[in-house]
């Protein structure tokens, strides 16, 4: 069964095919996904590699755990279901789609202030 992890306190210089690489040694390595930021394109310093065999899994988070990578630790460990999720969903707050404010835009509160006091 494959099983899904989640790598966090990614370089920003990490490639997708270097923790390919990394992972490799304790199995098949199915797909690797750095989360990257929309505008930008900048990596967000976090991503998913998904293994084949749970077991190899297991062993890749046991060993690699803390393990420095382009000079940073990494954070390995099973992805939870909404980390898994992450960033696929239409982004909306607990606020509805535009927010706290209607229309998603808060006046100052000097402006706000000023229209009490007519």
């Amino acid at each position: 069964m494959a099983t899904k992890l989640f790598i966090g306190n990614l370089s920003w210089n990490a490639d997708e095919e270097g923790l390919k690489v990394l992972f490799e040694p304790f199995g098949e390595v199915i797909s690797v996904k750095i989360i990257t930021d929309q505008g930008s394109g900048r990596s967000k310093g976090f991503g998913f590699v998904e293994m084949k065999d749970e077991a190899a899994a297991n062993e890749a988070v046991r060993q690699l755990n803390e393990t420095p990578f382009l000079n940073r630790p990494l954070r390995v460990s099973p992805a939870r279901q909404e980390q898994a999720g992450a960033r696929q969903g239409g982004g909306r707050s607990s606020f509805g789609s535009r927010g706290k404010h209607e229309g998603g835009f808060r006046r100052p509160y000097r402006e706000f202030r000023e229209e009490s006091n007519d």
